[in-house]
């Protein structure tokens, strides 16, 4: 939000393209996420065309994907209508940080997740049949998830060749544009 003056006083500008949006809009629809029940852990964003958001609970009765979802997807359907139409990815979040990985590449199936905490970057291995759905369109799945991971991510399918580690030039990863709410 920016306030500017003006000749015929001030105007106020606000983005619809910030991920502060989506998680205002989920607190409004979804009452657990409000109450705390549930909580955004993280939010990655390409407005106008999809967004990823991390979810989890400490109260291991409540499921924090169904919870945003609602009863027949109503919830979610109520902010992707708002959205105009911008998919909407909600995966459960993970301490661990592989199992975190291959939930944030969701739709995509995933193999194998191999952590190398320096430098923060993985390798996740998919089934060949499953890597442009793992990349996503024009890279957006995979850049995606690294912006909710934190992670530099390297796909790569199961019959390639196998290596020891992550490769230091890992995929996308830009870490200030990763909104962790901690």
């Amino acid at each position: 939000m920016e306030v500017r003056r003006s000749t015929k006083g001030p105007q106020v500008l606000i983005s619809r393209t910030h991920p502060g949006l989506v998680k205002r809009l989920f607190e409004l629809e979804v009452p657990e996420i409000y109450d705390g029940t549930v909580e955004v852990k993280s939010i990655a964003r390409e407005a106008g065309s999809r967004t990823k958001l991390a979810v989890w609970s400490a109260d291991p009765d409540v499921d924090p994907i169904g919870a945003c979802v609602g009863p027949r997807g109503q919830r979610v359907n109520n902010i992707v209508e708002e959205l105009k139409g911008e998919k909407v990815d909600i995966i459960k979040w993970s301490e661990e940080p592989a199992e975190y990985i291959a939930a944030a590449l969701s739709p995509a199936d995933v193999v194998s997740v191999a952590v190398r905490e320096e430098g923060k970057a993985c390798r996740v291995v998919v089934p060949d049949d499953q890597l442009s759905l793992a990349i996503g369109k024009e890279g957006q799945n995979a850049r995606l998830a690294a912006k909710l991971t934190g992670w530099k991510i390297d796909i790569k399918p199961a019959s390639a060749p196998a290596d020891e580690e992550p490769e230091d030039e890992a995929d996308v990863l830009l870490d200030d544009e990763a909104e962790t709410e901690e």
